[in-house]
């Protein structure tokens, strides 16, 4: 008898330990916050910049590139950036273009003019997809324009020039007579003839947007035809260089040349494009970005000039900043009248302004620039 209730108590003991062990596995288990969760971790917004030259320019691309890194900076995690260089204006660009919206990137900027109609057909094809294009106009539900009104920097530039050029004979080294490329070349030549009316800018054409060696050649042409100053629209410092190792000086472009080539280079009207980047791609990710076509200007901070060479005297910059204050305060800009056009014709009447689509579109040379446009 006392062997059957030994047996039955250590079997009690044995269940009741095994029957503990099981309720002890039922125990809820803590569960992981999902936001330290990996797997439900939003993926980050991918975008992808196309550009027309490389940054290693020191200029026009080098700008946007650290536009790109402006991004990442601000952004980190929550954006995966990457670019593409020394993409052609020409079917290449769709297929580039196409490839990364392909890809799954959520957002695709294009930096040049030449990439509008082949991002606006690849536009038609992902709608699910954000495309912005630099400096171009055709728009569509999910494709937008960005640019800078370059030209209010490019006439600050040309006041430096006209008080700084001892012969009043100028040097623009030019891309391609387009709008963008005409509209900044008649702005330089206000500013230059405001302070010296006598001032001229001769103007020769490159037909490229990046090619040193065909900048340089231009920039030397212009010096032996006895310009003292040489500026351009372009997008390398080889005409800069070309200028200082006359003994002359130069306005920059794109960026702060004299950083890369000296005190030669008076002062560069520069492009900012990190804060549009950062804020074009935060208004994706939170689901309000709509269709535009933005303009900035100095205001906005968009466009801005670069320090000024310690070649530039205390009473030039003084009038730069009087007219800066102009400009942003909304008092007055460029292409007020009068403004006449080479041709002797009067381009704005006094007292008119011209009108955002007329500076857009913008095909003759104003009364002081030497050269041909080819409209």
């Amino acid at each position: 008898m006392k062997k059957v209730l030994l047996t039955l108590t250590v079997g009690l003991v044995l269940m009741s330990v095994f029957f503990a062990g099981c309720q002890k596995k039922e125990e809820p288990v803590a569960e992981v916050p999902a936001a330290e969760s990996q797997e439900t971790q939003a993926e980050p917004f991918k975008a992808a910049f196309v550009y027309i030259g490389v940054p290693g320019d020191l200029g026009y691309t080098y700008e946007h590139e650290r536009g790109r890194k402006y991004v990442e900076a601000q952004l980190g995690d929550k954006v995966e950036t990457t670019f593409i260089e020394n993409v052609p204006e020409g079917p290449d660009a769709a297929r580039i273009i196409r490839q990364y919206a392909q890809k799954g990137y959520d957002m695709i900027f294009a930096t040049s003019f030449g990439y509008m109609d082949f991002m606006y057909e690849v536009a038609q094809e992902f709608p699910d997809v954000y495309f912005e294009h630099c400096s171009g106009y055709k728009t569509a539900e999910n494709m937008s324009t960005y640019f800078g009104r370059m030209y209010q920097a490019r006439y600050l530039a040309g006041l430096v020039a006209g008080k700084s050029s001892k012969s009043g004979k100028i040097g623009y080294v030019g891309a391609f007579p387009i709008p963008e490329v005409i509209r900044g070349i008649n702005a330089f030549t206000i500013g230059a003839r405001k302070v010296n009316p006598n001032a001229t800018v001769k103007v020769v054409w490159t037909n490229t947007w990046y090619d040193p060696v065909k900048e340089r050649e231009a920039a030397v042409a212009l010096l032996d035809d006895g310009c003292d100053l040489i500026t351009q629209h372009q997008d390398t410092t080889e005409p800069q260089k070309a200028a200082q190792e006359r003994g002359m000086v130069s306005i920059g472009y794109d960026s702060d040349m004299g950083k890369f080539v000296g005190d030669s280079v008076l002062v560069s009207p520069m492009w900012n494009w990190g804060p549009y980047y950062a804020e074009t791609i935060e208004q994706a990710m939170a689901g309000v970005w709509k269709t535009h076509s933005f303009w900035g200007g100095l205001k906005d901070g968009v466009v801005e000039l670069s320090e000024f060479s310690p070649k530039v005297t205390d009473d030039v910059t003084s009038l730069v900043d009087e007219e800066t204050a102009k400009i942003e305060a909304g008092e007055w800009d460029v292409f007020w009248g009068p403004v006449k056009a080479q041709d002797g014709s009067m381009m704005v009447p006094a007292g008119e302004k011209m009108s955002d689509p007329d500076m857009l579109n913008m095909s003759v040379f104003v009364d002081g620039v030497l050269g041909k446009t080819g409209n």
